[in-house]
Protein backbone atom coordinates (compact mmCIF):
# COMPACT_ATOMS: atom_id res chain seq x y z
CA UNK A 1 0.00 0.00 0.00
CA UNK A 2 1.46 3.30 -0.89
CA UNK A 3 1.34 5.96 1.54
CA UNK A 4 1.25 9.64 1.03
CA UNK A 5 4.72 11.83 1.74
CA UNK A 6 4.60 13.94 4.49
CA UNK A 7 5.54 17.55 3.34
CA UNK A 8 8.99 19.40 4.09
CA UNK A 9 9.48 21.88 7.11
CA UNK A 10 8.69 24.82 8.68
CA UNK A 11 11.29 23.64 11.04
CA UNK A 12 14.74 25.28 8.72
CA UNK A 13 15.26 28.57 10.37
CA UNK A 14 15.29 26.24 13.84
CA UNK A 15 17.65 23.22 12.76
CA UNK A 16 19.76 23.92 10.22
CA UNK A 17 21.13 27.64 9.34
CA UNK A 18 24.59 27.41 11.40
CA UNK A 19 26.65 30.72 11.62
CA UNK A 20 28.37 31.79 8.53
CA UNK A 21 26.85 29.40 6.68
CA UNK A 22 26.14 31.55 3.73
CA UNK A 23 29.65 32.29 3.74
CA UNK A 24 31.59 30.37 1.26
CA UNK A 25 34.46 33.16 1.33
CA UNK A 26 34.51 35.88 3.96
CA UNK A 27 32.20 38.81 2.70
CA UNK A 28 35.25 41.45 0.92
CA UNK A 29 37.80 38.63 0.29
CA UNK A 30 40.02 39.06 -3.17
CA UNK A 31 37.52 37.71 -5.90
CA UNK A 32 34.42 37.71 -3.77
CA UNK A 33 30.92 38.37 -5.11
CA UNK A 34 27.60 37.95 -3.65
CA UNK A 35 24.61 35.67 -4.73
CA UNK A 36 21.60 36.98 -3.88
CA UNK A 37 17.73 36.94 -4.66
CA UNK A 38 14.29 36.20 -3.11
CA UNK A 39 12.46 32.69 -3.12
CA UNK A 40 8.72 33.48 -4.24
CA UNK A 41 5.36 31.62 -4.43
CA UNK A 42 2.93 31.08 -7.12
CA UNK A 43 1.53 34.56 -6.10
CA UNK A 44 4.99 36.14 -6.28
CA UNK A 45 4.38 36.53 -2.22
CA UNK A 46 8.23 35.92 -0.44
CA UNK A 47 8.76 32.74 1.30
CA UNK A 48 10.08 33.87 4.64
CA UNK A 49 11.10 30.29 5.96
CA UNK A 50 12.76 28.64 2.90
CA UNK A 51 16.53 27.80 2.76
CA UNK A 52 18.58 27.08 -0.05
CA UNK A 53 21.86 25.15 -0.31
CA UNK A 54 24.19 26.11 -2.55
CA UNK A 55 27.08 23.45 -4.62
CA UNK A 56 29.71 24.92 -6.82
CA UNK A 57 32.91 24.26 -8.74
CA UNK A 58 35.78 26.50 -7.33
CA UNK A 59 37.06 29.31 -9.86
CA UNK A 60 39.26 26.91 -11.79
CA UNK A 61 36.18 24.86 -12.70
CA UNK A 62 37.36 21.96 -10.16
CA UNK A 63 34.89 20.40 -8.15
CA UNK A 64 35.53 21.19 -4.28
CA UNK A 65 36.30 18.52 -1.79
CA UNK A 66 37.54 20.45 1.02
CA UNK A 67 35.85 19.50 4.46
CA UNK A 68 34.83 22.15 6.66
CA UNK A 69 31.54 23.68 5.67
CA UNK A 70 30.16 23.55 9.09
CA UNK A 71 32.42 25.26 10.90
CA UNK A 72 33.51 28.14 8.72
CA UNK A 73 37.32 28.55 9.12
CA UNK A 74 37.84 31.91 7.08
CA UNK A 75 39.88 30.78 4.24
CA UNK A 76 38.87 27.36 3.23
CA UNK A 77 36.66 27.50 0.00
CA UNK A 78 34.47 24.17 0.33
CA UNK A 79 31.98 25.04 -2.38
CA UNK A 80 29.33 24.87 -0.28
CA UNK A 81 26.89 27.06 2.02
CA UNK A 82 23.14 26.84 3.26
CA UNK A 83 21.02 30.45 3.42
CA UNK A 84 17.60 31.03 4.83
CA UNK A 85 15.84 33.69 3.22
CA UNK A 86 14.55 36.32 5.86
CA UNK A 87 10.91 38.02 6.25
CA UNK A 88 11.07 39.55 2.76
CA UNK A 89 11.57 36.00 0.85
CA UNK A 90 15.73 37.05 0.46
CA UNK A 91 18.59 35.51 0.96
CA UNK A 92 22.31 36.03 0.41
CA UNK A 93 25.93 33.66 -0.21
CA UNK A 94 29.00 35.26 -0.39
CA UNK A 95 31.31 33.11 -2.76
CA UNK A 96 33.26 32.96 -5.34
CA UNK A 97 32.41 32.68 -8.99
CA UNK A 98 32.15 29.47 -10.11
CA UNK A 99 34.56 28.57 -13.46
CA UNK A 100 33.43 26.00 -16.04
CA UNK A 101 34.11 22.61 -14.99
CA UNK A 102 34.50 21.98 -18.54
CA UNK A 103 36.12 23.75 -21.51
CA UNK A 104 33.34 25.33 -23.36
CA UNK A 105 30.90 24.72 -20.59
CA UNK A 106 28.71 27.60 -19.27
CA UNK A 107 29.26 27.85 -15.29
CA UNK A 108 26.92 27.54 -12.42
CA UNK A 109 26.04 27.29 -9.29
CA UNK A 110 23.77 24.15 -8.17
CA UNK A 111 20.82 25.19 -5.22
CA UNK A 112 18.94 23.04 -3.68
CA UNK A 113 15.59 24.79 -2.33
CA UNK A 114 13.55 23.56 1.04
CA UNK A 115 10.64 25.27 2.03
CA UNK A 116 7.11 24.66 3.95
CA UNK A 117 4.59 22.86 1.70
CA UNK A 118 7.01 21.05 -0.40
CA UNK A 119 7.09 17.13 -0.42
CA UNK A 120 10.72 17.12 -1.71
CA UNK A 121 13.49 19.37 -2.11
CA UNK A 122 13.70 21.39 -5.08
CA UNK A 123 16.89 21.48 -7.22
CA UNK A 124 17.28 24.23 -10.08
CA UNK A 125 20.95 25.61 -11.54
CA UNK A 126 21.76 29.54 -11.88
CA UNK A 127 23.92 29.95 -14.55
CA UNK A 128 26.47 33.38 -14.46
CA UNK A 129 25.67 35.68 -17.55
CA UNK A 130 28.16 36.94 -20.28
CA UNK A 131 29.44 33.99 -22.00
CA UNK A 132 26.81 33.87 -24.75
CA UNK A 133 28.47 30.69 -26.35
CA UNK A 134 28.85 28.83 -23.29
CA UNK A 135 25.02 29.36 -22.47
CA UNK A 136 23.98 28.66 -25.71
CA UNK A 137 26.04 25.41 -25.86
CA UNK A 138 25.22 24.06 -22.58
CA UNK A 139 22.80 20.52 -22.71
CA UNK A 140 20.68 21.70 -20.10
CA UNK A 141 19.70 25.12 -21.31
CA UNK A 142 19.82 24.17 -25.31
CA UNK A 143 17.13 21.42 -23.99
CA UNK A 144 14.72 23.50 -22.76
CA UNK A 145 12.63 26.50 -24.87
CA UNK A 146 13.94 29.39 -25.47
CA UNK A 147 11.51 31.37 -22.55
CA UNK A 148 12.13 29.05 -20.11
CA UNK A 149 16.00 29.47 -20.27
CA UNK A 150 15.97 32.95 -18.92
CA UNK A 151 14.63 31.40 -15.25
CA UNK A 152 18.07 30.02 -15.19
CA UNK A 153 20.64 32.16 -15.91
CA UNK A 154 21.67 35.22 -13.12
CA UNK A 155 21.71 38.86 -13.80
CA UNK A 156 24.63 41.22 -12.32
CA UNK A 157 23.40 44.04 -10.25
CA UNK A 158 25.53 46.74 -8.51
CA UNK A 159 25.72 43.98 -5.11
CA UNK A 160 26.90 40.79 -7.19
CA UNK A 161 24.42 38.49 -8.76
CA UNK A 162 20.93 38.29 -8.57
CA UNK A 163 18.64 34.98 -8.92
CA UNK A 164 15.35 34.90 -7.92
CA UNK A 165 13.38 31.39 -7.46
CA UNK A 166 9.74 31.00 -8.55
CA UNK A 167 8.14 28.34 -7.24
CA UNK A 168 5.00 27.96 -9.57
CA UNK A 169 3.03 30.30 -11.76
CA UNK A 170 4.35 32.87 -14.27
CA UNK A 171 7.95 32.59 -15.03
CA UNK A 172 8.56 29.32 -12.51
CA UNK A 173 12.18 28.41 -11.99
CA UNK A 174 13.15 25.29 -14.16
CA UNK A 175 13.35 22.56 -11.47
CA UNK A 176 15.37 19.43 -12.54
CA UNK A 177 15.13 15.86 -11.12
CA UNK A 178 17.37 13.23 -10.93
CA UNK A 179 14.94 9.70 -11.66
CA UNK A 180 16.25 7.27 -9.03
CA UNK A 181 17.28 9.14 -6.61
CA UNK A 182 15.90 9.81 -3.74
Amino acid sequence: MTTPGQTVGPFFHYALPYPRGAELVPPGSPGAIRLHGHVVDGNGDPVPDALLELWQADPDGRVVRAGGSLRRDGWTFTGWGRAATDAAGHYSFATLPPGPTEPGRAPFFALTVFARGLTDRLCTRAYLPGDPAALAADPLLSGLPAERRATLIATPDDRGLVFDVRLQGARETVFLSFPGRR
